[in-house]
């Protein structure tokens, strides 16, 4: 990992927290860093001496409060010296029981002999502050425990890993050559020198623009793949959405009934397809004359879910729709949504005739992509899900591999604001502004792109990153 260079903090005090889930468990893992970490878990440690064992060992022992000599637990104890440790301080991890008594006992103990609690994520604070990682890298520390799908946990262990750090680096590093020029050029500007070729920083604007604006358009793919796809199943009543749902997700979840208008409101779970989080939405049935009040309202906050789908699958019933209605019903649920992506599912094809099932056949052929299922009997389920990923694909998931993808929205508006001070540049270059104007702007364009691994940072921006953490990490 590639460290920012900040100068070391010389933290005085020692923290200490629970780095694993609180509850009871097998294991629980008590984690301390700082100048006293190692003296103040010898303070309850009698197997060994501690200070005279070297870093990256593991240490088997019981532990005693010193203030009244009880036992406390069994543990195995971590060292880590700094500054070869998470937070490039010393670092002891205490492994014992996973029993909320004893942690508390233990938490106890230790801040008795003079630990602090840490705060929410001071232990990733702390090594940021300390040069073990950038901020974008420690952002990707808790994208990573988050992570719940297997493109998540890649895009994620990618930025942890340092790779959009290096990306951006090197974008900074050739603009900060032109900006040093533009400067020099300021210092003699009574004499009308140039030192910064205009046709070279034009020609670099270009490459790294497109640069920047190719991580702004993954942002809308990163999106996505930390916070899943919002599928909005809809359809007239009784098209069978909520048997669906149950389906898709391998469970009863919701209430499946022949009366048409069952679902009065909508239910929404989560499921991974190839590594993919769609995040499915069942809602009310559509029809012009609901029964009563709260269909209507249900009806009503259909329409407004699709607004917010990333992708609509109309369902509908083979045996009572035509192909013309289907046209129609889904022409009429996105005439405002130009852009957003449908998949029309014919469901009960166990009970549709030849016929039917070749008059749906030739619409899909023309017009629309259609999947058949019988979704009571988890027929052709296999063809949709397939389906669904190929639409997701086609609209920008194929071929991720390795490269940057942007996941986190602050990244986001800072690219954006690099972009239009790139863009500024570039305009000042073209009319022929002056060295002064193409400097300030130039500035502005690498501040904003040295916010996102923290070169550029401030303690309110830090306190807000950091306090989304859990304690213990």
């Amino acid at each position: 990992m590639k460290s920012a260079k900040i100068p070391v903090n010389p933290w005085s005090d020692t923290i200490v927290a629970l780095s694993t889930p609180p509850g009871v468990g097998a294991l629980a893992v008590v984690r301390l860093s700082g100048p006293e970490a190692v003296g103040i878990t010898q303070a309850l440690f009698s197997k060994k001496n501690l200070a005279a064992q070297p870093g990256h060992t593991l240490h088997y022992g019981t532990l005693r409060d010193p203030s009244n000599d009880a036992l406390l637990d069994e543990v195995v104890v971590a060292l880590y010296r700094a500054p070869r440790s998470y937070t490039r301080e010393d670092v002891v991890e205490i492994s014992g029981h996973g029993s909320d008594f004893v942690v508390q006992q233990l938490l106890g103990a230790l801040l008795r002999q003079g630990a602090r609690l840490a705060e929410a994520g001071e232990f990733t604070k702390r090594a940021f502050l300390n040069g073990a990682l950038d901020l974008a890298q420690a952002e990707a520390v808790a994208d990573l425990i988050a992570a719940d799908s297997a493109l998540s946990h890649q895009v994620a262990l990618n930025q942890l890993r340092g790779g959009f750090s290096d990306e951006l680096r090197g974008l900074r590093a050739q603009l900060v050559k032109f900006a040093a020029l533009l400067e020099l050029e300021l210092d003699f500007g009574e004499e009308d020198v140039e030192f910064a070729d205009r046709t070279g920083l034009a020609r670099l604007l270009a490459e790294v623009q497109g640069v920047v604006l190719g991580l702004l358009r993954s942002f809308e793919l990163g999106n996505v793949i930390k916070n899943g796809i919002t599928t909005v199943i809809a359809g007239r009543p009784n098209a069978g959405k909520s048997t669906l749902l149950n389906a898709l997700l391998r469970e009863e979840r919701a209430i499946v009934s022949a009366i048409p208008g069952t679902t009065r409101d909508f239910i929404e779970d989560e499921v991974s397809l190839d590594g993919l989080r769609f995040r499915f939405v069942d809602t009310a049935g559509l029809r012009d004359n609901p029964a009563d009040e709260v269909e209507a309202i249900g009806v009503q906050r259909t329409r407004q879910r699709i607004g917010q789908a990333a992708l609509l699958l109309y369902l509908f019933d083979l045996t009572e729709l035509t192909p013309a209605e289907v046209q129609a019903d889904i022409a009429e649920l996105t005439s405002s949504l130009p852009t957003l992506p449908v998949l029309a599912v014919g469901n009960k094809m166990d009970l549709s005739t030849a016929a039917q099932l070749a008059a749906f056949e030739e619409l899909s052929e023309i017009s629309i992509k259609l999947n058949f299922i019988a979704a009571s009997q988890r027929l052709g389920l296999d063809a949709l899900q397939e389906s669904l990923l190929a639409q997701v694909r086609g609209a920008g998931l194929a071929g991720t591999g390795t490269a940057t993808i942007v996941t986190n929205v602050r990244h986001a508006r800072a690219l954006e604001t690099a972009a239009e001070y790139l863009a500024a540049v570039r305009q000042g270059l073209d009319v022929g502004r002056g060295t002064e104007l193409l400097a300030a702007d130039l500035r502005h364009a690498l501040n904003s792109l040295g916010e996102i691994t923290g070169e550029i940072s401030s303690d309110d921006l830090l306190t807000s990153i950091f306090t989304q953490f859990c304690i213990g990490k």
